[in-house]
């Protein structure tokens, strides 16, 4: 295999796990490296050099985002292109909703059961909210209760329950 490096940007703490655990090991078969890199908490100017950086260096990206408050993905994408110049249409994934939805897809029912909370046939529209009041009380924090999930995800289920995963999964081939 040539040796080939990956950059994943997301927005935080909950996608870099969610990240780590689930994907990073799929991706990892396609190229050498994968680097996670959080840009949160990054100003607008650095993260658009590294992009113009990992594109000079011939290295591969997938920029991750939530859909937010935008009305279709394409104008998420066409907001993120406005606010980088150096972004590449094609190398955004718009997540829908939120992360969370991510994490609950990956759930069967007898997970759910497990776990104590509902079972979503689709979490296309799980918010971060949402996913907060479904955390129940013997978890000593939100972190306790994401890595639990991470435990029991399943990308084969997660794909039947979420929309913008199934679509990670399949252009990436995970």
């Amino acid at each position: 295999m040539p040796y080939k490096l990956l950059f994943i940007w997301v927005e935080g703490n909950d996608d870099e796990r969610f990240f780590n655990r689930i994907l990073s090991p799929k991706l990892q078969r396609k190229y050498g490296t994968v680097k996670i890199i959080r840009y949160a908490k990054m100003k607008k100017e650095k993260v658009d050099n590294f992009i113009r950086s990992i594109k000079a260096m011939k290295a591969d990206y997938i920029y991750l985002t939530d859909i937010n408050d935008s009305p279709c993905v394409t104008a998420k994408k066409e907001e993120m292109q406005k606010k980088y110049q150096n972004i590449d249409k094609d190398k955004i994934i718009v997540v829908i909703r939120e992360i969370e939805s991510w994490y609950l897809a990956g759930l069967d029912n007898k997970a759910c059961k497990q776990l104590k909370i509902k079972n979503f046939a689709n979490t296309d529209n799980v918010t971060k909210e949402k996913f907060n009041a479904l955390i129940p009380k013997r978890f000593t924090s939100r972190i306790d209760f994401m890595s639990e999930i991470l435990k029991n995800f399943s990308i084969k289920i997660a794909k039947q329950k979420n929309t913008s995963f199934q679509y990670f999964v399949d252009k990436y081939d995970c």
